[in-house]
């Protein structure tokens, strides 16, 4: 399956790759993220291609999708190495990189892949309901509810942005290692955007480094506009809100790659899966601008 039912380029003629990962092995409550890079790309083969806002066909960079990353049997740990070989792979040929998920537990392997060939002077903007600072959930370090406690754990810096769901552990770990100015709060910036005032977005860009690697996870959108997730939270950024801070971002740092994760189809009510794949294909023509 193509993103956009595209003719291709070879991989090696291309400027981005496209890795769908359909892992959900560590997911506990609704269970879809699995099937959710399937969904995507099927979506997307319905969408126009023409950016109304950036004015170009963001997809004559040119896009090559690898065929679907199978989940490791031996586990989770093992699943950390296969992505971190498959993305290793499209660093080391010079391609961009754009993850499609599955579950947030794709991401540490990921990250780590990045830092490995762009540096350490790299930070992370993650975009989320959850905070996903657990130690362990449900007997390992790689769920989904550990992903930024293993980026902590990586010596990277971070900001987390939409949060607005997190355990007395993750309080307490947050408050102990003084990350608190590193979180942008639903509650907080969610009515201040409404009321037209984004200067938050430019104190959070002012926060990460020159080199930025973004996580997107589609809980950090309200249910309103992002229904098919696995663990929908009240109370999150609207569409409108979540473009114009990737537009900064993008404007102003150099995102050296991305993943886009937590879709969970829902039968029938495709609007979820289009809005994912529109999201993926604007972020991509912020990172390359054709005009």
């Amino acid at each position: 399956m193509r993103f956009a039912n595209l003719e291709e380029p070879p991989p090696e003629q291309a400027r981005v790759t496209l890795l769908p990962i359909p892992y959900g092995n560590t997911l506990t409550y609704g269970k879809g993220a699995a099937k959710g890079p399937e969904a995507l790309l099927r979506a997307s083969g319905h969408m126009e291609l023409f950016d109304e806002t950036l004015l170009q066909e963001t997809y004559r960079i040119g896009f090559h999708t690898r065929p679907l990353l199978p989940s490791h049997p031996d586990g989770p740990e093992a699943m950390q190495a296969r992505i971190y070989k498959a993305a290793t792979t499209e660093l080391n040929a010079g391609r961009f990189l754009a993850a499609i998920g599955g579950e947030h537990g794709i991401t540490p392997a990921l990250v780590r892949a990045h830092r490995d060939h762009f540096g350490s002077e790299l930070s992370v903007l993650q975009i989320d309901a959850h905070a996903d600072l657990r130690e362990r959930y449900d007997d390992t370090q790689w769920s989904h509810a550990c992903v930024m406690r293993r980026i902590y754990d990586l010596g990277l810096p971070f900001v987390q942005v939409g949060l607005r769901s997190l355990s007395l552990e993750e309080w307490h770990f947050i408050r102990d290692q003084d990350l608190m100015d590193r979180i942008y709060w639903a509650r907080d910036i969610v009515p201040q955007s409404r009321g037209g005032d984004h200067r938050w977005m430019d104190e959070l860009v002012a926060r990460l480094a020159d080199r930025v690697y973004i996580s997107f996870d589609l809980d950090g959108l309200d249910p309103s506009v992002m229904p098919a997730t696995g663990t929908p939270e009240p109370g999150g950024l609207d569409y409108h809100m979540a473009v114009e801070l990737m537009a900064r971002v993008f404007a102003q740092r150099e995102v050296v790659g991305l993943d886009l994760v937590e879709l969970a189809p829902i039968e029938g009510q495709p609007a979820s899966d289009f809005s994912a794949a529109r999201l993926l294909y604007r972020m991509l023509g912020y990172r390359f601008p054709l005009t």
